[in-house]
């Protein structure tokens, strides 16, 4: 598949600094949104086209694909009033925008591979949730809803539509993991709250990979968990993250303690969701990082 056109918005992020080398490698020609500088897009996702606005989108436009990953972080800051929406922004104010510049396109894409999150199910408790789970009401559940609903209006004009649920992403220089492991090498990791509630975690090649086969896959449409098949306790990650580390996990974090530091936002921290990706192993996806150990150790240049 060679010269085709796609627009990647999120491109500079986590997933799509490795998304893009790999849809130029496939012969696509890739246009990337960004509010950074056209140079420092090329810098990091290689030899793109930047786009710095929707409104650059339009008539004279014609993109084959989009894959869209926008979106502020969820766990970066405290969720105040002025937090729930900047996140709200960010994913369902910028798709919306979005659909309405391909709108305005000579004509309209045949594939949109949208972000999500498996926040979408809110807190699950230890039941398995598969794409058809009934979720739990709460903020993260409605900022999921909410964006994927912006997405679906192309669905209705008969664009094939993906969802990708992502789950927690592991990956090399970066991520959220990043973050864990700084306590870990002073020797004060250990598992937040009980430990029990579930971390639905993915390794990036694998989150890179499904997003592929979205693209490619003619019959792929609708949700999709992106996580592994074996999602882990918080507990089962942390002892995991610590014996690669060589470091102890005897620290453990009180639900308390988060819940006054981080208020609502230590709900992401200390309620899970079980999650396993039951439509793409149904449809024969084949995940090169299944179990956690080898996920982190590529992860961490072990």
């Amino acid at each position: 598949m060679t010269d085709r056109h796609i627009l990647v918005t999120g491109g500079t992020g986590f997933i799509g600094r490795v998304l893009c080398p790999e849809l130029l490698n496939a012969g696509y020609q890739v246009d990337v949104l960004s509010r950074q500088s056209p140079k420092d897009v090329r810098a990091i996702c290689g030899q793109v086209t930047p786009i710095g606005s929707l409104t650059d989108i339009g008539e004279g436009s014609d993109y084959d694909a989009v894959v869209n990953l926008a979106g502020e972080g969820i766990a970066e800051k405290r969720w105040t009033d002025h937090r729930k929406q900047v996140l709200r922004d960010s994913r369902i104010a910028l798709t919306r925008e979005l659909v309405s510049a391909l709108l305005r396109c000579d004509r309209l894409p045949s594939v949109l591979v949208s972000g999500s999150a498996v926040g979408y199910y809110g807190a699950q408790g230890d039941t398995t949730v598969n794409e058809d789970a009934v979720p739990h009401d709460e903020f993260s559940h409605r900022l999921c809803a909410d964006w994927e609903k912006a997405a679906s209006a192309l669905a209705d004009r008969g664009v094939r539509v993906c969802y990708s649920r992502t789950g927690i992403v592991v990956g090399p220089n970066g991520g959220f993991l990043e973050r864990m492991v700084l306590p870990f090498k002073l020797g004060l990791g250990g598992r937040i709250g009980d430990g029990q509630q579930y971390m639905p975690w993915v390794h990036r090649r694998d989150v890179v990979n499904a997003i592929l086969w979205m693209l490619t896959t003619d019959s792929a449409s609708g949700a999709y968990n992106v996580v592994s098949p074996n999602p882990a306790t918080n507990s089962g990650f942390t002892n995991t993250l610590a014996r690669v580390l060589s470091r102890p996990a005897i620290f453990p974090v009180p639900a308390l303690v988060l819940k006054l530091a981080l208020g609502e936002m230590s709900r992401l921290l200390l309620t899970g969701q079980r999650a396993v990706p039951e439509r793409l192993e149904q449809a024969g996806f084949r995940f090169t990082y299944p179990e956690l150990e080898p996920a982190l150790k590529n992860a961490l240049g072990k």
